[in-house]
């Protein structure tokens, strides 16, 4: 590491952190103005600690590589509209050698944005997305009804509705399997949600079944453990949103062994925070490429050039999600085929400019 690196480094990541704060300046000014009767009508303590203080770095994290190639095409324009790249190239530095210090800030942004994604965020977009369904538009799923899932392995549940605001489940039945052969028959009037896994059934009748014969037991309060919990079947639009990388990976397991077909949301957002932790280096690379040079036009163009690719970057992800939505392609697919048409174009740019 030398004075130049460091050189480059502060001007990369000073450029990013300037243009997050002026983008979310403007973010606020709109979301104020958009969400103006909503914040009126809840507390300001809410307001600033629930909902802004949580929004503004999930807002920064979902378009880090905008910030990330709009920095690098900003700062790296002026360099070189100030001839400071032909100066270092000059010297004998190879575009290799130039690329180190990005690729180094590149790695900060990067896992910055996976910590902040993985582990920070989801905690805090559970208070945020409670203010808006609080204050704003409710998109929380309350109710639900006909609901069958494997709890266990050999073990089926069935309510007929279930109540999320009194906790409760209607018409509930839980059987038991060895093999194809039922084994054991729970049904019960109601059911009822405490803490992880502790369900309370009530007026129940539990049928065992021995060959030919059968027991049957009658009760009207049973506390037990069910290996399911009301958000198993009750998805709501921004779930996803509020868990880490590790609850969302046992989350997705789970309902993989239970047959849940309806987490796709849940897997695009697992492969998002990867390919988004990615897309640093890539953006990186392209945005370095395209501004190292002088340019007719000044740096105007190249921010212009810059604000196309990552606004169409932004773009293609969201499109290439409604593709595994669809089912037309896998969610690890679809989040990753950005990525590699961004890395080949990247790999293009940076070899037409370091021949040259």
């Amino acid at each position: 590491m030398k004075i130049l690196d460091w050189y480059i480094i502060r001007k990369f990541l000073g450029t990013y952190v300037f243009a997050i704060a002026l983008i979310l300046a403007i973010t606020v000014m709109f979301d104020i103005n958009e969400k103006l009767d909503a914040f009126l009508k809840a507390p300001l303590r809410a307001t600033v600690f629930d909902y802004f203080l949580n929004f503004l770095p999930y807002f920064a994290n979902q378009f880090s590589p905008l910030f990330t190639f709009i920095a690098v095409i900003f700062f790296t324009s002026k360099l070189a509209d100030n001839s400071e790249i032909i100066a270092m190239l000059s010297t004998g530095m190879s575009y290799n050698r130039l690329l180190r210090p990005y690729m180094i800030s590149a790695a900060v942004i990067a896992a910055a944005t996976y910590i902040l994604s993985a582990y920070i965020i989801p905690p805090a977009n559970i208070k945020r997305i409670d203010y808006t369904n609080t204050y704003v538009k409710n998109k929380r799923i309350d109710y639900g009804t006909n609901i069958q899932l494997q709890v266990a392995k050999d073990e089926i549940a069935y309510m007929s509705r279930y109540d999320n605001l009194q906790k409760t489940g209607y018409k509930f039945s839980l059987e038991k399997f060895d093999g194809k052969r039922l084994v054991s028959r729970l049904t019960s009037q109601s059911i009822r949600w405490d803490t992880l896994h502790n369900w309370t059934v009530r007026d129940y009748m539990i049928r065992d079944f021995d060959g030919h014969r059968e027991k049957i037991r009658r009760g009207l309060r049973l506390d037990t453990i069910i290996p399911f919990e009301p958000r198993d079947f009750l998805i709501s639009k921004n779930d996803h949103e509020t868990m880490t990388s590790p609850e969302l990976r046992e989350y997705i397991e789970r309902q993989k062994e239970r047959g849940v077909a309806n987490i796709k949301s849940f897997e695009i957002e697992n492969y998002r925070r990867y390919a988004m932790t990615a897309a640093a280096f890539i953006l990186t690379v392209i945005g370095m490429a395209l501004s190292s040079r002088k340019v007719k036009g000044g740096m105007g163009v190249n921010i212009g050039i810059g604000l196309v690719l990552s606004f169409s970057y932004i773009l293609f992800m969201t499109v290439t999600s409604t593709f595994a939505i669809s089912g037309a392609t896998s969610p690890m697919v679809a989040m990753w085929i950005p990525n590699i048409l961004y890395a080949i174009i990247a790999i293009i740019l940076y070899n037409r400019v370091s021949h040259r």
